[in-house]
């Protein structure tokens, strides 16, 4: 699989190897998971919901453990009120 970013597209390296056809940090769309814990220096852990926790940055936003968040290419734009993990 080509990760975005390579080929001069504008965009920082793939952080990391893809194992899915349309992996949390290469799809073209925002998507929900849940934070599971606040790391230090803006980041968090974070559940999927496909079987794997991942790190992402939620240094754009206000989040909390619990906090659903739409992320896209591994950053929080936004924290999902009224719904729980």
């Amino acid at each position: 699989m080509t990760r975005r970013g390579q080929a001069g597209g504008g965009e920082p390296p793939h952080p990391g190897p893809c194992h899915e056809e349309a992996c949390i940090t290469c799809s073209d769309e925002a998507v929900p998971v849940t934070v599971v814990r606040l790391l230090e220096a803006g980041l968090a852990v974070v559940d999927t919901g496909r079987g794997r926790e991942e790190e992402v940055s939620v240094a754009l936003v206000d989040a909390q453990v619990g906090d659903t968040l739409l992320v896209h290419a591994r950053e929080a734009i936004a924290v999902i009120k009224g719904v729980t993990g």
